[in-house]
Order: structure tokens, then C-alpha cells, then sequence
């Protein structure tokens, strides 16, 4: 299919992200959200059904629900307000694709930590910091901070991002564009935690990307998905062990026993894997949106 885009003269250029598939149509972009799926930065072989789908609706509910917090990029998820040279494609884009302003990427992940997990987690129990930050408590994983750390890190277009203090991320830009991205960062993570425990999921950590448009702020790319995020079933939450998750760290633990090095390539994933991984993504929709995937 991406062939075929390609020929239509409103496409300028194209990149392939670790995920998504961003068309340059020259004011705008077009975000197409595949079924890829990666871990510890490597693109698997595999796919995994409707993953793409479940992301881009996820991405799209959360849009939409905070844009009172932060302006964001969408324009539209549906095809028929795509430019008309789309419309053909209408079957392969509606659901998993999106219409969004064209900004100028802030080159940054802006995570936000909840609950001590995952890198957090090796890092405190090697130095008694979390995201360069001393934190004096002793603590023990999956236990919630006492307030969400901002805890950004450096988002690299091929290998590894690498995780940097704030005062790192202050020494490469404007002061205000840091506290915004901070500010903002802890709002989101703060309305959808306090959203999704209602709903009996402790959103444990996630992850956020800005660009700027004229001066302006927005959110892009993803917005709380299972992607950038750990979701922790709130009944099986306990303090010291690791939470039943709606999310890709299932794939992470399955790695993390198979010896595989982490580097490239990726080795395929089984087939049960493959299938519990979709199960979970289709869950956390579910309590998400309220909605079965269609």
C-alpha cells in the first residue's frame, strides 16, 4: 500500500518510523499507524492484528479528551476529511490513521513516572536515582512516587534513546519550552490517572512528544497508548512484584528470557505471544474507549 500512496502527487516525501508511517502532504502529514510492533528499540519481524488500529483510536480518544490540558496535532481521523486523493485508500486508513498539522519535532521523550518500574527501576537499584534525581526513599518496585517524576529522554531515529536529567534536556533549549513540556507532561499523566483508576487501571508510567507550530506547543504523535505506556490492572496491584499489564511489557519479560542481546536483528515472536499481546491491546481499548474494536 505504501507504494501506491506514493504516487499521489499531494504526497512530498515519507518516512518509516519504528511504528507509524508519516506522508509529508505539505501543510499537513498523514500518520499511519501499522500493525509493527518493537521493544527495546528493535522492529520485530512480526505483526500483530489490529495493533495498529487499537493504538490509533486510543491516540485519537485521548486527542480529543485532553486538548483543554494541551493543544495537540490532530485535525481528523476520519477519511472522508482527508484530501480527495485518499478517498480511494479509504479501507486500509479509516481506523488506523490520522490528518494532523505539520510541526517542528521537539526532539525529546517526555516521560512522566507514577510508579517505579521498568529503566526506573535499574537505575534506583543501581544508584539511588531515578532520572538523574536522588531519591531518597527506600523503595521497592512498583511502588508509587510521592509525586510523578518528569524524567525525559533523548529520542534517537535509529538505535537506542538514552535517558537524560532535566537539567540536560534545560541545556538544549529555551527554559519556557522545558517547563511547558514538564507542566504539560505532569497534567496529562495526572487527568488519565486519575481517569483510568476509575476504571481499575493504574497507569503506571507513559510518554509524551511535542512539536511547535508558530511559537505554539502541541501534542503529537501518540497519546496514551499501550505503546507508550504501562497500564497495571489496579486488583492485582502490589507493592514488590510486577502488576498483570495491559501493555507491551508482556513481550519485554518474554524477551528478557529468551537471552536474545537486544540489537538487531529481532528474532520472531511465537505465535501464543503474538495472540496474548493482541488480547491485551484489545482489553485496554476496551476499558479505554468503552468501545470492541471495529
Amino acid at each position: 500500500m505504501h507504494d501506491e500512496l506514493m504516487k499521489l502527487s499531494i504526497i512530498k516525501s515519507s518516512k518509516h518510523g519504528k511504528v507509524r508511517d508519516i506522508y509529508d502532504l505539505g501543510d499537513t502529514m498523514l500518520l499511519v499507524t501499522s500493525d509493527r510492533i518493537s521493544a527495546f528499540d528493535v522492529v520485530f519481524p512480526n505483526l500483530i492484528p489490529d495493533k495498529g488500529k487499537i493504538l490509533n483510536g486510543i491516540s485519537v480518544h485521548f486527542f480529543k479528551s485532553t486538548s483543554d490540558i494541551v493543544p495537540n496535532h490532530l485535525i481528523s481521523d476520519q477519511v472522508e476529511d482527508y484530501p480527495a486523493e485518499l478517498h480511494p485508500f479509504r479501507e486500509y486508513l479509516q481506523g488506523r490513521s490520522m490528518l494532523v498539522k505539520k510541526t517542528r519535532v521537539i526532539p525529546f521523550e517526555c516521560i512522566v513516572r507514577g510508579y517505579i518500574s521498568g529503566s526506573a527501576w535499574a537505575e534506583y537499584k543501581r544508584t539511588n536515582t531515578v532520572g538523574g534525581m536522588m531519591i531518597a526513599e527506600d523503595m521497592q518496585e512498583s511502588q508509587k512516587f510521592m509525586n510523578p517524576l518528569f524524567t525525559p529522554s533523548t529520542k534517537a531515529e535509529n538505535g537506542h534513546d538514552e535517558n537524560i536529567s532535566y537539567r540536560e534536556m534545560l541545556s538544549h533549549m529555551d527554559e519556557w519550552i522545558a517547563r511547558t513540556l514538564k507542566d504539560k507532561s505532569l497534567a496529562l499523566y495526572s487527568y488519565a490517572h486519575d481517569i483510568l483508576k476509575k476504571q481499575g487501571i493504574l497507569l503506571a508510567d507513559t510518554k509524551f512528544e511535542f512539536g511547535s507550530i508558530g511559537g505554539e506547543i502541541l501534542l503529537i504523535d501518540e497519546c496514551l497508548t499501550p505503546d507508550s505506556s504501562r497500564f497495571w490492572a489496579l486488583d492485582s496491584y502490589e507493592i514488590g512484584s510486577s502488576p498483570h499489564s495491559y501493555d507491551k511489557q508482556f513481550i519485554r519479560d518474554y524477551l528478557n528470557g529468551t537471552g536474545w542481546d537486544k540489537q538487531p536483528p529481532a528474532p520472531n515472536l511465537p505465535q501464543d505471544v503474538i495472540d496474548k499481546t493482541r488480547e491485551k491491546y484489545l482489553n485496554i481499548y476496551k476499558i479505554i474507549t468503552g468501545k470492541e474494536l471495529s
